[in-house]
């Protein structure tokens, strides 16, 4: 049963590709709490995936934009204002990508144009995002943006290869763009750090079967699933956490925290 935390409360939802996707569940899940959304990805992503479904499960407009294009972000902002009538409340950052990942290229053999590639998309697109709202001053104050990020960020997980730098980069862009958008007009930007999540971009990963299984075995409560990050970023955008900013959040029931588990000692110990 819906709360209603977003009633009244409109946003942007970028990266839903297909109902795997984190933010394909985001959507839902603001929806049934009373939000307006706009969906958003790059055209070729639109045309891959089955986001036409989700909008009408949504009700809600879907803009074609490339997060890297500083044009299309400003096109997309002022069709936003101009389709909900006024400034929006939240926007979910919800892309990354990898060439070297997908080419499987090692991490001692990066292709360099991919590495620039990849950051883009994955990273510096988020400061364009918030660049430009800020610039047009688009989100109300007391206003929330998440960006998805992962705990590799911190930690060395060596088949994540170069997207560790990109979602290190995408949580020191939340400190410092929040810190300049908290001053002006409130507005708090954070990122989650979800647990392994068997998502597109997630599956491309090499031995992702294998970690999923290892992080569940170490978490105590266990991975958290995708429609769980979906309820946290509803409370990240509703009016009960105005007060939270600048954070990486960790969404991973309990990893982050845990050295070992009794599950993987008898894992080993059975193996001896």
């Amino acid at each position: 049963m819906s709360h209603n935390l977003l009633k009244g409360k409109k946003g942007i939802i970028f990266g839903a590709l297909d109902s795997s996707s984190i933010a394909w569940k985001v959507a839902l899940k603001c929806v049934e709490h009373g939000a307006e959304i706009i969906l958003t990805n790059a055209p070729i992503a639109l045309r891959m995936g089955s986001i036409s479904e989700l909008s009408k499960l949504c009700n809600a407009k879907v803009v074609p934009a490339d997060a890297t294009s500083v044009s299309d972000l400003e096109k997309l902002f002022k069709i936003a204002k101009k389709e909900f009538n006024g400034k929006i409340d939240f926007i979910l950052h919800s892309i990354g990508m990898s060439l070297n990942v997908r080419k499987k290229r090692e991490y001692t053999d990066l292709n360099y144009d991919f590495l620039m590639k990849g950051l883009d998309v994955s990273a510096v697109s988020f400061h364009k995002m918030l660049q430009i709202a800020y610039k047009l001053n688009i989100i109300n104050d007391y206003g929330s943006v998440i960006a998805l990020s992962y705990i590799a960020a911190q930690r060395t997980f060596p088949d994540y290869n170069d997207m560790a730098e990109n979602k290190s980069y995408l949580e020191s862009i939340a400190r410092s763009f929040g810190y300049h958008y908290g001053k002006r007009n409130k507005v708090r930007v954070n990122t989650i750090s979800q647990s392994p999540t068997f998502t597109t971009a997630g599956k491309g990963v090499v031995g992702f079967d294998a970690f999923f299984e290892y992080a569940n075995k170490i978490s105590p409560m266990g991975n958290a699933s995708s429609d769980d990050c979906a309820k946290y970023c509803v409370s990240l955008f509703s009016d009960y956490t105005r007060m939270v900013t600048m954070q990486n959040l960790f969404h991973d029931g309990g990893f982050s925290k845990t050295g070992v588990s009794q599950d993987v000692i008898d894992m080993f110990k059975s193996s001896i």
